[in-house]
């Protein structure tokens, strides 16, 4: 989708150093409105932190962040603990986050029959989808989402990553996603950024994938092998990432 879209934020020649440890270092990236945009990188490369960047929670060392005047950022954390001792509601969740329909951003993330439901008693999909509707209360131009697929299983990240795609198409959000590796992430993003502490390369998917920096980053071995994952949108996928026909998804609508 579009390349060229009206930016929304710019991150520009980032440094980030914690006591004597570099964390960041002369870090360009941009998010453009309507566009998904997915950061890639090994454990301990610092995609977090520039998240953290971005968001305004840490302060750069050097450079700087332009936003979007007035942007508001819908985000969705890597973790998230829920204290089986004081069970919650899917209700009180998003009552708790603040203003705009729970029953409307439910609906739009197909959670809608979750709403009574203790999020202790959640499989992975679906938290993640609440926490997506969460993130949504807002109506952010930018959803931030950190490392989405942690705990959910293949089914359930392609059922996802077509739900972030929906979301992207139907509001004309820019969505900037966190992830460790390149492998169904391929099929879901307009561009992708490596980070390893600096910026490896960057680029379309698959450019990136065919880079020396990326096989010097991951490996010759896993270059070769990660092929792009074109997952074909001939069927559609329910809560729990289960395939249904879309034949059959319209008929049930």
């Amino acid at each position: 989708m579009a390349t060229n879209s009206e930016p929304l934020i710019r991150a520009s020649s980032v440094d980030l150093r914690i006591g004597r440890t570099q964390i960041l270092s002369h870090v360009d990236m941009t998010v453009g409105s309507g566009e998904i945009v997915t950061l890639v990188g090994p454990n301990g490369a610092g995609k977090s932190s520039l998240v953290r960047v971005i968001l305004g929670l840490l302060a750069p060392s050097g450079g700087e962040v332009w936003r979007k005047p007035g942007l508001r950022v819908g985000y969705l954390p890597q973790t998230l603990s829920v204290d089986p001792v004081l069970p919650m509601t899917v209700r009180r969740l998003l009552a708790l986050a603040g203003t705009g329909s729970a029953t409307k951003v439910l609906a739009e993330v197909g959670a809608d029959d979750l709403t009574e439901r203790a999020l202790q008693d959640l499989s992975g999909g679906e938290f993640q989808r609440v926490m997506l509707a969460r993130a949504l209360l807002r109506d952010p131009g930018l959803l931030v989402l950190d490392e989405p697929l942690r705990g959910i299983d293949l089914g359930g990240q392609l059922a996802l990553y077509d739900l972030i795609g929906h979301l992207r198409r139907d509001r004309g959000i820019g969505v900037l996603m966190v992830s460790h590796d390149l492998h169904i992430v391929m099929a879901a993003t307009d561009r992708v950024v490596c980070l390893n502490q600096h910026v490896c390369c960057s680029g379309a998917p698959e450019a990136v994938s065919r880079s020396p920096e990326y096989a010097a980053l991951f490996g010759a071995a896993a270059a070769r092998h990660l092929a792009v994952y074109a997952h074909e949108h001939d069927h559609a996928h329910d809560l729990h990432g289960h395939v249904v026909k879309k034949s059959e998804a319209a008929a049930g609508q």
